[in-house]
């Protein structure tokens, strides 16, 4: 079903017009595109708000109800307050049922839990994009779009082509394109903990390396040794000189 929404039509133009709709809690839109003349409208901005926080809004057919006459139109640009959760202007365009139409669709990413690559190999996944260009017909606009993560690994990758689009739908993308849509990585915390021990086994020396140094400790011992006994030698003959 549909999501509806009213709007009238707006008479007063300009910056201090839209400035007073705004403070009286309506937004300033326009209607363009399809067989009609463009059509500055103004909607209530709560229920306006309301809608904007449902991700269907966003991608779906609208119903546009303008003072009793419906239209089909799409959602195509928002513009917010820079700090205020106020909308300053929407933008819908009409459609056609014979007219295919481009759309930005967002991904739902399912059973990652699933994943080898996330449930066996401690991976983690990594969403490259969230949303997809589309091209087809009104009818067959999708609310989303699935990803099944259930087979990927770590260092695999899920491209557009890979996907399983609707029927009547296709990824608005060129003949060579194949662009990455998710992918599971390990986390670097992870891969630096498993580095650490590896360079820490590295720095300890073996037994062979360690050899060399104790044999030249004990000839050391054994030159000061002969040192010694040359002293004591010298020692005995002079006192038998004296006797």
């Amino acid at each position: 079903m549909a999501i509806e929404i009213s709007a009238r039509k707006r008479e007063a133009q300009g910056t201090g017009a839209s400035r007073r709709l705004r403070q009286a809690g309506r937004v300033p839109g326009i209607v363009y595109g399809g067989d009609g003349s463009p059509m500055n409208i103004e909607l209530d901005h709560k229920d306006l708000f309301f809608n904007l926080r449902n991700e269907k809004f966003h991608a779906s057919i609208l119903s546009l109800d303008v003072e009793g006459a419906k239209e089909q139109v799409l959602l195509r640009a928002v513009n917010m307050h820079p700090y205020k959760l106020q909308v300053q202007h929407v933008d819908f365009q009409r459609v056609s049922k014979d007219k295919k139409i481009h759309m930005k669709v967002p991904l739902h990413f399912v059973n990652a839990e699933k994943s080898p690559g996330v449930k066996e190999q401690a991976g983690v996944v990594n969403h490259v994009m969230n949303e997809l260009d589309i091209t087809c017909f009104p009818d067959d606009l999708p609310e989303f779009i699935e990803v099944d993560l259930s087979n990927i690994t770590v260092g695999h990758s899920v491209h557009v082509r890979e996907l399983s689009l609707p029927k009547g739908v296709e990824a608005a993308i060129h003949k060579n394109e194949n662009p990455v849509v998710v992918t599971v990585v390990i986390p670097a915390i992870v891969a630096e903990e498993e580095v650490a021990p590896a360079v820490a086994a590295a720095e300890v020396p073996t037994t062979e390396q360690a050899a060399p140094a104790k044999e030249g400790e004990g000839a050391a011992a054994e030159k000061a040794g002969d040192k010694a006994a040359k002293a004591g030698d010298k020692a005995a003959a002079e006192k038998k000189e004296k006797k």
